[in-house]
C-alpha cells in the first residue's frame, strides 16, 4: 500500500523508541521537549511511511525524520522567543511614562477624589496616586491584605462613577485632553 509504513518497519522503530528518545533528549536537554518531538516524528513517520525505499534501512530513515523533526522545534521555539520579546518591547512602549498625559489624569482625578468616600479617597491616594504597594497601605491603614484589594476595588469603581458623571464622553475617550474640567462638581 502507497503512504503506509510497512508493519515490520513499524516493529523497528518501536522496539528502538528508548534510543531515539535518548537521542533527542541530548539534544533538547528536556525529557518533554524530546518526547513531544518522539511523537510528532512517529507520526509523520505513518503519515510518510511510503516515502520508505526498500533498499533503505528504516532506523536511518526515522532519524533523519527526528533531526527535522528537531529543526522545526528550535524553530517554533525561536519564533516563540521572538514573539515574547517583540511583546516585552511593546509592554515597555506602552508604560512609558508621559509627564504631561500623567499631569491631566492626575488634575482630573484630583479634582473627583473628594467626592468619594474619606476611606476610598485615602487608599486611592497612596496606592494609585502615591505608589504605595496595596498591601502596605492596608497595614497603614489598619486593614488586611484582602480587605484592602477590595476596598482599592471599590474606590476605583467609586471614582470610575465620578470620572463619568463629571467628564461625560470624554471619560469614555480616557480623559485624553481633558476640557471638562469645568464643569466638575466641587
Amino acid at each position: 500500500m502507497a503512504g503506509r509504513i510497512p508493519v515490520e518497519s513499524l516493529d523497528t522503530l518501536l522496539a528502538s523508541q528508548r534510543t531515539f528518545l535518548a537521542f533527542l533528549r541530548k539534544r533538547t536537554g528536556s525529557r518533554e521537549d524530546a518526547e513531544e518531538i518522539l511523537q510528532s516524528a512517529f507520526a509523520r513517520a505513518l503519515e510518510k511511511g511510503g516515502e520508505l525505499r526498500r533498499d533503505e534501512s528504516v532506523v536511518a530513515w526515522f532519524y533523519r525524520l527526528l533531526r527535522n523533526s528537531l529543526v522545526d522545534h528550535w524553530r517554533r521555539k525561536a519564533a516563540g522567543k521572538r514573539a515574547l520579546a517583540a511583546r516585552a518591547s511593546e509592554s515597555a512602549a506602552e508604560s512609558s511614562h508621559d509627564p504631561a498625559l500623567e499631569k491631566a489624569v492626575c488634575a482630573c482625578v484630583k479634582r473627583l477624589i473628594p467626592l468619594i468616600r474619606p476611606e476610598y479617597a485615602t487608599l486611592i491616594a497612596r496606592v494609585d496616586l502615591g505608589s504605595q504597594e496595596v498591601a502596605a497601605a492596608g497595614r497603614d491603614l489598619g486593614l488586611s491584605a484582602g480587605n484592602a484589594r477590595v476596598r482599592l476595588h471599590r474606590a476605583r469603581a467609586a471614582l470610575r462613577r465620578e470620572v463619568v458623571r463629571a467628564c461625560g464622553t470624554c471619560a469614555e475617550h480616557g480623559c485624553i485632553d481633558c476640557s471638562c474640567g469645568e464643569t466638575h462638581r466641587s
